[in-house]
């Protein structure tokens, strides 16, 4: 089965041409400068149609158009809800009837995380397995759930969806969603230059002195002995892994996948979060399994397979 994928983020998408679990050619497009989702869709189906012809295919080769977007879907409704402020007009678009426009194949859309752990669970870390967890660790922390084999929505399409507004510190910081404490607020991309802002000792660290306080710099001054990054370092461990443990009581996952950036740190992640999920969680059934993603960037594209499917 083959079918044609669009993985839509804040500045940047990348097209291609999926065959089950293997991308077939794609190419990554820099979206920084695009004033609204309605400008880039010409784009969008251009990249599309020169991807179909460098491979020699026809847009009837195709089983359809599968969209990974950044914000809150309702894949029912083949809707936008809500993203972020990069594309306030999505809301306002019949993306359904713009794929049957340009292309004239079924379309499915669905939100990055869901899409992400779709991905893994049909060809990455996630075969196999019915009852997934997944975190997102980037700019913010996304999270996806299945259970018994299928994507957990809800009635308002936020079920399982915003793992990193678990509210993990109730005197901590102000999320943007409102809320305080909320994990993403404690130790996401965004958050973490104002944690270390604020953190005794910032000024005379080493980690002052990088031009961006992020995570890459965070585990590698943590690793050079730097003790501020160190001690930030081992406090992002902590918050997410207590969103783990949250998502365990929560979901009754049997796997968990944490995917991101961050992930290339995973050798000192991952064992840090499965000790703590197996000692800190209730689940007499057994051991919760911690993994990092397999698929990488890929794991929203690859999705499209059986979101099409579904």
């Amino acid at each position: 089965m083959k079918a044609l994928a669009i993985d839509i983020g804040g500045t940047h998408a990348t097209c291609a041409i999926v065959e089950d679990r293997k991308i077939l050619i794609s190419k990554h497009l820099d979206l920084d400068s695009a004033q609204g989702l309605i400008t880039v869709l010409p784009l969008f189906v251009s990249t599309l149609h020169d991807l179909l012809c460098d491979a020699g295919l026809a847009v009837k080769d195709c089983s359809g158009l599968a969209v990974s977007s950044c914000g809150l879907v309702d894949s029912t409704r083949g809707k936008i809800l809500s993203s972020p402020q990069k594309w306030e007009d999505a809301q306002g678009l019949d993306l359904n009837a713009w794929c049957q426009r340009e292309f004239a194949i079924p379309f499915r859309i669905e939100n990055d995380a869901r899409m992400a752990l779709l991905g893994e669970w049909y060809a990455g870390v996630g075969q196999g397995y019915t009852e997934l967890v997944m975190f997102t660790l980037g700019t913010g922390i996304g999270g996806a759930v299945m259970m018994d084999g299928k994507l957990l929505h809800g009635k308002h399409s936020q079920a399982g969806n915003l793992g990193g507004h678990q509210p993990i510190l109730f005197t901590g910081r102000q999320c943007m969603c409102g809320n305080i404490g909320c994990a993403e607020a404690e130790a996401a991309g965004w958050s973490v230059p104002l944690v270390a802002k604020d953190w005794p000792g910032f000024q005379n660290s080493r980690l002052a002195k990088e031009p961006q306080v992020n995570f890459e710099a965070i585990f590698r001054l943590a690793d050079q002995g730097d003790a501020v990054s160190q001690e930030i370092k081992d406090r992002c461990l902590h918050i997410w892994a207590a969103a783990a443990v949250g998502s365990v009581h929560a979901f009754d996952p049997e796997l968990i996948i944490f995917g991101g950036g961050v992930m290339k740190s995973a050798a000192q992640i991952i064992p840090f979060i499965q000790d703590w999920v197996i000692a800190h969680s209730w689940a007499p059934w057994g051991k919760v399994q911690v993994r990092a993603a397999a698929l990488g960037n890929d794991a929203g594209l690859l999705g499209a397979i059986p979101l099409l499917n579904s």
